[in-house]
């Protein structure tokens, strides 16, 4: 079976192409695949199949290195979409993909840079279903009080201002509570930040992952909640990892801008086929 990796401000994906799939994308399976040690190493895994709808180029299933499903990933997002121009699925600069979250349009700005509209936040949704209008909560975690800000674009985004004390913060204690919190029923997403006018620094605590380099979507969560605090837009977001680009409109519409390039491409071997056969 064919592969490829790619990143994203270092956050890494496997893409492979549903027609090579000789199984389903079971959680055994795509756990193995990610880990560092026994398979390919991966922050997740990016499925790509031909559309079911013909206006769209492409269907996109994102995959958690614990297995989960994720609704989108904006990160993941543009290494798809710039493997399907790199491969040929389209000659448009500008196009749909299908994800769970529903449709994502890119357009295309060099071989390795693209922007992305990430459909319109909200700060009411599923993933927080007794919050107020406003997405306004208070938790606990970690021995201490968090307000923050919910906000789904695509998928769960909880953000909290952590100011002055970002850098300093355990976010392998903290995260885990956030995450897991019963106010939350499909597990969240965290991003903590610190606003600089039209700046936003920001780590992120990843639902299935935990502390990564880069989120695309846990970029545009914190984006969005300095927008709704007064900060203006365009708001560059700052991650361990690189610089993204977060456009917000007055009515929430998400457009995220950043790179993507490919680490390298290969085959698994005939054993590890016969081991993810294996698992089920």
């Amino acid at each position: 079976m064919k592969f490829e990796k790619w990143q994203a401000l270092g956050n890494d994906y496997v893409i492979i192409e549903a027609a090579d799939l000789p199984w389903e994308p079971t959680q055994a399976r795509i756990q193995r695949i990610c880990d560092p040690h026994f398979g390919i190493g991966a922050d997740g895994v990016l499925l790509i199949s031909k559309p079911q709808d013909p206006k769209y180029v492409a269907d996109l299933r994102i995959f958690n290195p614990d297995g989960s499903e994720a609704e989108l990933s904006g990160n993941g997002a543009r290494e798809a979409i710039l493997y399907l121009r790199h491969h040929g699925w389209t000659g448009e600069d500008t196009f749909s993909i299908m994800t769970v979250a529903g449709p994502v349009t890119p357009t295309i700005t060099s071989d390795r840079t693209c922007s992305v509209e990430m459909g319109r936040a909200t700060t009411t949704s599923k993933d927080y279903p007794d919050g107020p209008a406003d997405g306004l909560g208070t938790l606990a975690s970690g021995d201490r009080d968090w307000k923050f800000q919910h906000v789904s674009i695509g998928n769960p985004q909880c953000a909290i201002e952590a100011g002055a004390d970002l850098e300093e913060l355990d976010l392998a204690k903290i995260g885990p509570g956030i995450e897991n919190n019963v106010l939350f029923p499909n597990r969240t997403n965290v991003s903590f930040y610190r606003v600089s006018g039209s700046r936003v620094r920001a780590r992120i605590f990843e639902r299935g992952v935990g502390e990564t380099l880069s989120s695309g979507t846990g970029a545009s969560g914190a984006a969005v909640a300095a927008f709704l605090a007064g900060a203006p837009s365009p708001i560059t977001v700052e991650l361990d990892g690189g610089e993204l680009k977060v456009e917000i409109s007055d009515d929430l519409e998400v457009t995220l801008t950043g790179w993507a390039e490919p680490i390298a491409a290969g085959v698994l071997s005939p054993e590890m086929m016969s081991a993810l056969a294996d698992l089920g």
